[in-house]
């Protein structure tokens, strides 16, 4: 038996493979004692820590500033369908007073403006209804008129 240093060195295959691939196995496994490696690390680490932290809070105030997006755009969403009391709407301060049908203004109600879409749905309702109530009178009628 032959007591050599090589063959009772449990590393010894570990650190031939790995200095072979071009790593000091002694560096990555070891610390290291030098005081100036250890700060040089310190730093490093300090300034990797500062750009994750940098990176987290603008992260943070990006998802922030959409979820105030989206609640803003919930809220317009929401007052969109709501169909504004005449009283409440005379009472606002950029509401008109109503005038007479035939007079001409140039100036536009900012409240009719934004409300078009629902002035439109209730004249279709309308309308669909009066075809209704006729097209049931027509119905009525020709039931009614006796066959001869």
């Amino acid at each position: 038996m032959s007591n050599s240093s090589a063959s009772n060195d449990p590393l010894d295959f570990t650190r031939n493979l790995w200095g072979k691939m071009g790593f000091s196995l002694p560096g990555m496994v070891t610390p290291t004692f030098d005081v100036d490696e250890l700060e040089k690390r310190l730093v490093d680490l300090k300034a990797v820590e500062g750009w994750l932290k940098m990176n987290l809070s603008m992260l943070q105030l990006t998802i922030q500033t959409l979820e105030m997006q989206c609640s803003t755009l919930n809220a317009v969403r929401q007052i969109s369908n709501i169909k504004p009391d005449q009283v409440v709407a005379a009472s606002l301060p950029f509401a008109k007073s109503p005038k007479a049908p035939d007079a001409k203004d140039s100036t536009v109600d900012p409240l009719q403006s934004a409300m078009w879409p629902w002035a439109l749905m209730q004249q279709l309702q309308t309308q669909m209804q009066q075809q209704m109530q006729e097209a049931m009178e027509k119905q009525n009628s020709s039931s009614a008129k006796p066959n001869t």
